[in-house]
């Protein structure tokens, strides 16, 4: 039963926590120096695309690694734009916005399905790479559209979740593995034959952006091969990705660090994935085990810590126990709040941070 105090405690949890890391953040530099700071990494990618799109900068090398990037976000950066001149800015409004939704519509799922929907958002809040919910990236948009697509399914209104399944896919690739969890969530849940053709709206947006980067490169699969180039994403035995993280894990430079970070991140993605397995949630399984499969079979774990911040079965599966259990939340935030903070902070001074 999903109560009136959900949206609110949701609500009040997102938007205290964005306080909090704005006055921690903003201490001591100015406001020009300080979103200079959020735009690392792939905060500058998704910016470049949608100022100049997927050529790049004329005045820079051509990347080939931009085409992995799928269109959603830069497209809602362009709009924010008419109005927040600031790119970088308007990325940060995007995700905002865009967490607010995604974490009233996660604490709504967690009652629904019986648990404390607060317990949830706290519990992907606090998690270390909560960082990426806050800047111009693409995981606080993606999970506005894929945690109310969720959320419909269970409640057995396809139409609304397939559309917005939709939208999930014009934001990352991940959209595909929830199109595929929806389908068996359809079959699991005997949702009907008429409306079977529902499920085929969510993989549209990905044929159109295949289609679209055929017409420009003649290659179908320009995503995906600009994950090999941009990032070196080729797919190998598990064993060998493995092996490889394993030994850069063991370096003294700061990479190192965040390969430690990942061997963690895998560790907790293959318990989840048990727990799923066991409990018999199998559209869950089904979401998450595809995106583990993909990020454990290339040639190095990358962004698997990242990646969990989709994970909302695991929110769910969190929120079900600490319901139960309220010292579980305590122990794990005291825990994992420290690390989110030293996370930040190596993400603003540049390092790689998930």
């Amino acid at each position: 039963m999903i109560t009136r105090s959900a949206d609110r405690d949701a609500l009040l949890l997102w938007l205290s926590s964005r306080a909090g890391l704005l006055t921690a953040t903003l201490l001591g530099v100015t406001f020009h120096e300080y979103l200079g700071k959020w735009r690392q990494w792939d905060a500058g990618l998704f910016v470049t695309i949608a100022q100049h799109g997927y050529d790049g900068d004329p005045d820079q090398p051509l990347d080939p690694g931009l085409p992995a990037f799928f269109p959603g976000l830069p497209m809602v950066l362009r709009l924010v734009h008419l109005v927040v001149p600031d790119w970088t800015a308007a990325g940060m409004i995007v995700s905002l916005v865009a967490g607010a939704v995604a974490m009233m519509a996660l604490a709504r799922l967690a009652e629904y399905e019986g648990a404390s929907g607060w317990i949830a958002v706290l519990a992907l809040l606090v998690f270390p790479t909560a960082v990426f919910l806050a800047l111009g990236y693409s995981e606080s948009l993606f999970l506005a559209f894929a945690i109310p697509a969720w959320l419909a399914a269970r409640q057995g209104r396809w139409p609304l979740a397939a559309a917005l399944a939709a939208g999930a896919s014009c934001v990352r690739i991940t959209g595909l593995f929830l199109a595929l969890a929806l389908v068996v969530e359809f079959v699991t849940g005997k949702g009907g034959v008429r409306r079977a053709p529902w499920l085929l709206v969510p993989f549209l947006p990905l044929v159109a952006y295949s289609a679209f980067h055929y017409s420009r490169s003649g290659d179908w699969l320009a995503w995906k091969h600009a994950q090999e180039a941009g990032w070196g994403r080729q797919m190998v035995w598990p064993w060998e990705s493995w092996t490889t993280t394993w030994n850069a894990a063991m370096g003294a430079d700061d990479f190192a660090v965040a390969f430690r970070m990942e061997i963690a991140g895998a560790v907790l993605s293959v318990a989840v994935l048990i727990w799923l397995a066991v409990a018999r949630r199998w559209s869950e399984l089904v979401y998450t085990g595809l995106q583990a499969g993909a990020l454990m079979t290339s040639a190095f774990y990358l962004s698997i810590p990242r990646s969990l911040l989709l994970w909302f079965p695991l929110w769910l599966a969190m929120a079900r126990l600490a319901t139960r259990r309220p010292w579980v939340i305590v122990v794990y935030a005291m825990v994992s709040g420290p690390l989110m903070v030293l996370n930040t902070v190596r993400f603003m001074s540049g390092a790689w941070a998930g």
